[in-house]
């Protein structure tokens, strides 16, 4: 069985360093590259995608809110038509980067607090699909297990990847317990590698509670920007390949999981 994992990268700007991407871009089989809305700038993407291409890693966007500052982690409201257009401004100008450097985008995974709202609000996850469609309907929208991302995914014709958080809490709801709230983000390396098997052994999301919440699981996404980053994914590298299961490029894990359906 294959399996992908991705981090989210490119996301130091200017004279400012987030992140260990080159040690994570030897590690994961997929990036998503910020845009330059939340983080990152149009010399951080490029170099970001020449090192992910010359590690064989597969080049996702990354788009968020216009929100440099807030990192994209808090909440807007914007027209649909607005949102739609920041979007494939976003996914359009890295799918021009990955050109230059001879590369072509595989998938879009949006940001932060939009793909926080997404999850539960099925006209903005409508939005977001949307844009992806028009950029390019042939690319992947990766998103979150169990999320209205995925139904509207789906429903635009889009090819759709079911990702988990492995440095992340769950709610009963299967979406992510706010980082305000104590335990949201997990640090000790054991429990991030725990947390996933968990999920990948029972096929569902598992909550702080305990509860399990039956889904497919393509993906799983490691936080470039969480302390500790590199080593849970070298960790979660091993226990995969301990269980069994291949680490592989979206479009392997999806091409698989068409054939077994």
């Amino acid at each position: 069985m294959k399996i992908n994992l991705n981090a989210d990268l490119g996301e130091s700007f200017g004279a400012w360093t987030m992140g260990e991407d080159e040690a994570l871009l030897q590690v994961v089989s997929s990036a998503n590259i910020a845009c330059g809305f939340h983080a990152g700038d149009p010399l951080v993407m490029r170099n970001t995608v020449r090192i992910a291409l010359a590690a064989n890693v597969g080049l996702g966007a990354h788009p968020a809110y216009p929100d440099l500052q807030g990192f994209g982690r808090r909440p807007m409201k914007m027209a649909p038509a607005e949102l739609e257009a920041a979007l494939i401004y976003q996914i359009g100008a890295l799918a021009g980067m990955a050109a230059a450097e001879g590369g072509k985008l595989t998938h879009v995974k949006p940001h932060g607090a939009l793909n926080n709202q997404a999850c539960e609000d099925a006209t903005l996850a409508a939005t977001v699909a949307r844009a992806v469609r028009a950029i390019d309907r042939e690319l992947i929208l990766l998103a979150p297990a169990r999320s209205e991302l995925i139904t509207a995914g789906q429903r635009a014709g889009l090819a759709v990847a079911a990702e988990i958080f492995a440095d992340r809490a769950y709610n009963d709801s299967a979406n992510l317990v706010p980082r305000s709230q104590p335990g949201a983000v997990i640090h000790d390396p054991d429990e991030v590698v725990a947390h996933v098997m968990r999920m990948l052994d029972s096929g569902a999301i598992v909550s702080q509670s305990g509860k399990r919440l039956p889904t497919v699981i393509h993906s799983i996404c490691v936080h470039g920007d969480t302390p500790g980053a590199v080593d849970n994914a070298r960790r979660l590298r091993g226990a995969i390949a301990t269980a069994g299961l291949t680490l592989a490029g979206l479009p392997e894990v999806l091409l698989e999981a068409t054939a077994h359906a």
